[in-house]
């Protein structure tokens, strides 16, 4: 197989939500310098969530003002809410070159963990979601996100057509890509290629990215079932990290995200173009367990990289 893909990486966003313990912003900025002069071109770097709720990313606009910011390399902020994307905008300055390039706009698809981790309704946030497009109002690029894509905590089993409706709403907004979150790991690989495939068809041409939680040990199936369905553009974490946020639980076992070093090897190895630097990624994977101070969950991180024959 030759191909390319496209990797975010999301360590310091849906990475460290996760964590109890606050990380230094310094220590934010230097890795997310080390995932750029990887080869990511595009990293999830904060979230304009409320400190009260996610306190993690009280620092989100030193964060983005901090890094550096780079030709082809988009850093991304979180919004859940409009008030969220007013803060993106007195972020940007155009002439500094500071904020974010990408947001990402988040709906769940179950009305239970829209209330868990919206505290709103799916109607009520589907206006939100309109309001910050508008609100936008073209000076990002925007990425719709659908969470609990796959199967929600609460109500278990979740519409794939409903999911399919979430996405068609966000191309009709405009969105530049749609990200199918499995926010607690309960994906299959058949599940996975039939939703891929069917939204492929649907909107040709759309980046529909693939973010898999490994909370049962399947994210890399899914992931693979995901590339031979057609999907070129993935999430996922150093060190397999993450979760839900640290004060909203909804999630048991491990809920962190597919780990970066083990599917750019497995990439890699199968032929497919990431373009990140490997010698550079364990260098960022060992930051990442420096800045957390303890082993984290990449398989990879331990064993090594298993190189291309090429």
């Amino acid at each position: 197989m030759t191909d390319t893909v496209t990797v975010c990486e999301c360590f310091a966003r849906d990475g460290l939500q996760h964590e109890p313990t606050f990380v230094p912003t310094a220590t934010k900025i230097a890795l997310l310098e080390a995932f750029a002069d990887a080869g990511f071109r595009r990293i999830e770097a904060t979230s304009y969530s409320h400190p009260r709720w996610v306190p993690a990313f009280a620092d989100a606009s030193e964060v983005l003002a901090g890094v550096t910011h780079r030709p082809g390399v988009a850093f991304k902020a979180t919004c859940p809410n409009p008030r969220a994307v007013e803060r993106a905008l007195a972020d940007l300055d155009l002439d500094r070159g500071t904020g974010a390039e990408e947001l990402s706009l988040l709906v769940s698809a179950s009305e239970s963990h829209t209330e868990r981790n919206l505290r709103t309704t799916r109607a009520q946030q589907w206006k939100r979601v309109e309001d910050m497009v508008a609100l936008a109002g073209g000076r990002f690029r925007l990425i719709g996100v659908v969470s609990v894509a796959f199967g929600c905590p609460f109500e278990g089993h979740v519409d794939p057509g409903r999911v399919a409706e979430d996405v068609a709403r966000f191309a009709a907004l405009g969105a530049d890509a749609v990200t199918l979150g499995d926010t607690t790991g309960v994906a299959t690989p058949a599940v996975v290629a039939d939703l891929f495939r069917r939204l492929d068809r649907a909107h040709p041409g759309l980046p529909v990215v693939a973010h898999f939680h490994n909370t049962r040990g399947t994210a890399v199936a899914n992931a693979v079932a995901a590339l031979e369905a057609g999907c070129r553009h993935f999430d996922s974490a150093l060190g397999g990290v993450g979760g839900h946020p640290s004060k909203i639980g909804y999630g048991a076992g491990l809920t962190g995200n597919v780990c970066t070093e083990d599917l750019v090897s497995l990439f890699d190895a199968m032929g497919v173009d990431t373009g990140i630097d490997l010698d550079a990624l364990a260098s960022a994977s060992r930051a990442c367990e420096k800045a957390l101070g303890r082993p984290l969950h990449s398989m990879v991180a331990r064993a090594g990289f298993q190189r291309s024959a090429a």
